[in-house]
């Protein structure tokens, strides 16, 4: 079992990190085999991300980057949100060296607590049905599933939605 990271704490993105954090989402939904060839050039476009969502890192003791994603308190880049009520968080990566240490769990919190400070009611998430680890640790942490929010950003791709309330 892996070891737990001595003292994370989740941070703002900086402009310098975006490069970074392109690299690592690419490379877990690549590697995961989690996303299209036509999802990299979205996955990989960090800043464009920044403008529309606050973008937040776990660092490891060496400053590397071990863990990313982008929280949508407002604006269309949630997608899959309904109301100015809800808030949504996309792209959550965690570098696969660093998998089983709570860094994607940090992140998931630090979510939750800022949409609270936000005023948010609910936290609404889609997630591919691959994605069977993270969908254990959202039920682990409160959220359930909203079938009928399910919905399809193209042909052949069908998200699941998963919703807690605030």
């Amino acid at each position: 079992m892996a070891q737990p990271l001595p003292s994370l704490s989740v941070q703002p993105a900086r402009p310098a990190d975006y490069a970074e954090i392109s690299e690592l989402t690419v490379r877990v939904y690549v590697d995961g085999e989690l996303g299209s060839a036509g999802y990299v050039p979205e996955l990989a476009d960090v800043a464009g991300r920044a403008s529309r969502a606050d973008l937040l890192v776990v660092r490891d003791d060496d400053g590397r980057i071990v863990g990313s994603v982008a929280l949508v308190l407002a604006g269309d880049f949630g997608e899959v949100t309904s109301s100015d009520d809800e808030a949504a968080f996309r792209m959550l990566v965690v570098d696969p060296s660093a998998r089983g240490r709570g860094v994607g769990e940090l992140l998931v919190t630090a979510c939750l607590e800022r949409a609270r400070a936000a005023g948010k009611r609910r936290m609404v998430i889609s997630t591919d049905p691959r994605m069977t680890v993270a969908h254990r640790l959202y039920r682990r942490l409160g959220f359930t599933r909203l079938p009928e929010r399910d919905w399809s950003p193209m042909s052949g791709i069908q998200l699941l939605v998963y919703a807690l309330d605030l």
